[in-house]
């Protein structure tokens, strides 16, 4: 198969990180262009790995006959607008996470894709992850019994990134925890249950009550830059959710600040034969009983690289023309299920999908 030509817009951290060297290591594309705003992002990140045309002119990219896909690794808010405009270029597309702002714009990426015949994933990098697919097994196996309810926390100690700058406004970030962190936990829930679960109902509540003073807000970690102190804060950082479907009932509980000082990433999955803890980012453990007695088996394995794993699907599924499991067909659910809760937490009552 011959090598793709890529071109990576945006040259922030997950590009720099994640996807560049991604693309490196697959051995299945060349890098033609790295494009940001801010040209001397591009020129750096082009310097590093050899890029050939660090550039700020998105147009020429898109209208380069040569470039095969790109990846979006931009602004939420401009997620939808560059990603469409790509499809229409005749590119294949993986866009970060979040899709869009909103449901109605990633389902218009969707349609982009459609009617051009093009791949577009999502970066919804742990349906990668080694751990997510051993419960994913397990769970399929009827290793759970009825699999009944699932629990997900992705809450820290006053963390809120980069107060007062774009993270914490909704013009361009969507929203606060729920868009930044949740979306990774509730899409992590959807791909284990499975494409045939519906959202049936949502009910959700959202406070954003630790950042509102800016310039006394006091902090534990800001990863995303120092706070903007004239800045804005008018998104949530805490959420909290039930969500009713098809399958099992789903609750969480998010929050980028919480006046409790510890950390709470996990993901719980209780069935009637046993139930399964999965440690975000790292390993789970299975507790059931037998006998009249208890067991716990913490699970052990290696684990692959997923965002190495995520850009060499694509990049795959651009040359069989097979969409897979990050397809924005199957990630759907998780932009129209953070829909609806922030409509729920907007009008304070449970909202029918």
């Amino acid at each position: 198969m011959k090598k793709l030509k890529v071109a990576v817009i945006g040259c922030g951290q997950i590009a720099r990180t994640q996807h560049v060297p991604s693309y490196v290591k697959s051995g299945l594309a060349d890098i033609k262009y790295l494009v940001d705003d801010v040209i001397e992002r591009a020129e750096e990140l082009a310097a590093e790995y050899g890029v050939p045309h660090p550039t700020s002119d998105l147009a020429k990219v898109l209208a380069d006959p040569e470039i095969d896909a790109i990846s979006v690794c931009t602004p939420n808010a401009s997620h939808a607008p560059i990603t469409i405009a790509a499809l229409n270029a005749g590119k294949h597309v993986l866009c970060e996470k979040p899709a869009a702002l909103s449901y109605a714009e990633a389902t218009e990426m969707k349609l982009a894709a459609d009617r051009n015949n093009k791949i577009l994933n999502i970066g919804v990098v742990n349906r990668f992850n080694t751990a997510v697919n051993k419960i994913k097994e397990l769970i399929d196996a009827g290793e759970l019994g009825n699999l009944y309810h699932v629990y997900c926390s992705f809450r820290s100690h006053r963390s809120i990134p980069g107060l007062g700058g774009p993270f914490t406004m909704k013009e361009k970030s969507g929203g606060g925890v729920l868009i930044d962190w949740g979306v990774h936990f509730l899409d992590l829930i959807f791909y284990i249950l499975g494409n045939d679960i519906k959202a049936h109902t949502v009910s959700g509540a959202a406070y954003g009550e630790l950042g509102r003073n800016i310039k006394e807000y006091a902090f534990t970690s800001m990863w995303a830059g120092p706070p903007v102190l004239d800045g804005t804060f008018d998104v949530e950082d805490f959420i909290t959710g039930l969500i009713r479907t098809s399958g099992p009932t789903i609750s969480m509980n998010g929050a980028w600040a919480q006046n409790i000082g510890e950390k709470a990433m996990f993901v719980e999955f209780l069935g009637s034969k046993a139930g399964i803890k999965l440690q975000y980012g790292g390993e789970f453990t299975l507790y059931t009983s037998k006998n009249g007695m208890l067991y716990e088996t913490a699970a052990s394995f290696t684990h692959e690289d997923m965002f190495a794993a995520e850009v060499k699907a694509f990049l795959e599924s651009i040359q069989s023309m097979e969409k897979n499991r990050a397809n924005i067909d199957h990630t759907l659910v998780t932009t129209q299920v953070m829909d609806a809760l922030y409509e729920s937490a907007a009008i304070g009552k449970e909202v029918t999908l």
